[in-house]
């Protein structure tokens, strides 16, 4: 369960910018969108493997 303490006098609308940004860090949308739908193991593999060679290259090109 997701808790925001909330000070004396805090103007609502920040409490709730903190509220969604504590949910979108703990990734229940992400996993949610994720569980709709099977994907194959040799998909995640292969998507898994041209993300892990476009982080290769980002980090390359910084250097």
């Amino acid at each position: 369960m997701i808790i925001v303490p909330v000070k004396e006098g805090e103007n609502i609308e920040k409490a709730l910018k903190k509220f969604k940004r504590k949910f979108e860090k703990t990734g229940v949308v992400k996993e949610l969108r994720a569980r709709q739908q099977f994907n194959k193991p040799s998909v995640l593999k292969r998507l898994k493997m041209e993300h892990a060679i476009y982080v290769q290259k980002l980090r390359l090109e910084e250097e």
